[in-house]
């Protein structure tokens, strides 16, 4: 039996209040989408390592992992390859935003204002999963302790 090679990567939603960091893609593919912040997890680190990396790098955030919010694994959902996403729930507990790595630019996003047609990969499903999930639970998560 063959098989076949997947990537794994981490996608992160950093959620404050009614807002969520966005980014703008810099490179492709989709080049110019907006997207969650995340990517592919190095070969010597864990899911958990990748998305604290990625969002440190594309984003200028330290944040702490909540909780892992789903796994996405659908077939194309990347068009460089087959890739398994851990979509991470994640506060903000330092660093000022500002887009690096990747990125071109980092904006926090009233959670109503989610431009779903201008973005990659499948994250606009994620993000409504994620709307539903709120509207489920009753409220916005808060970083207000």
């Amino acid at each position: 039996m063959k098989y076949e090679k997947f990537f794994n990567s981490a996608d992160i939603i950093i959620h404050q209040w009614s807002k969520i960091v966005l980014v703008e893609r810099g490179q492709e593919p989709f080049k110019g989408l907006i997207e969650l912040p995340g990517g592919h997890v190095d070969a010597n680190e864990s899911v958990e390592q990748a998305a604290i990396r990625e969002a440190k790098e594309e984003t200028n955030l330290k944040i702490k992992l909540e909780n892992i919010f789903g796994v996405y694994s659908a077939p194309g959902r990347d068009p460089r390859g087959p890739t398994i996403t851990t979509v991470f729930l994640a506060k903000p507990i330092g660093g000022k935003l500002k887009a690096g790595s990747d990125a071109k630019i980092g904006f926090w996003c009233d959670v109503k204002k989610i431009p779903f047609k201008k973005m990659a990969f499948d994250h606009s499903e994620v993000l409504r999963d994620y709307l539903k999930w709120v509207k489920k639970k009753g409220t916005y998560w808060s970083t207000k302790t």
